[in-house]
């Protein structure tokens, strides 16, 4: 296919990742980024600061939150797969500081899927 704006070919993959062109997109990579952790940051600040004081007073039980911490982390950790594949895609200068944060943040999501999944089975 080609661009019909420059009538150059159109070298977007099915993954929306520019293949053709050396450098890519890094500021859609920033963004995939922020993202994935502002969603992993809402997910902290929900079950560690919110849910503790407020769920005790409208009598919400744990197990719904192990259900949102499930779905939560779930959206968090695809979101940050997909920051590390975007970084390398676009050939980042900081690809593999930003890779190393997201392998931490899912490595920590991890474990409290693991906690939230434990608190499902009883």
């Amino acid at each position: 296919m080609t661009d019909t704006a420059s009538g150059s070919p159109d070298t977007t993959g099915l993954d929306g990742l520019d293949h053709g062109s050396p450098g890519g997109d890094s500021g859609n990579a920033e963004g995939v980024f922020s993202k994935s952790v502002i969603i992993s940051g809402v997910r902290c600040l929900l079950f560690y600061v919110l849910f503790p004081f407020v769920a005790p007073l409208v009598g919400v039980t744990a197990s719904v939150g192990a259900v949102l911490g499930v779905i939560i982390g779930v959206v968090a950790i695809f979101f940050n797969v997909w920051s590390i594949r975007r970084f390398f895609a676009s050939g980042h200068p900081y690809r593999w500081w930003a890779s190393a944060m997201n392998v931490a943040v899912i490595i920590l999501l991890l474990v409290l899927f693991v906690l939230d999944s434990q608190t499902l089975l009883g």
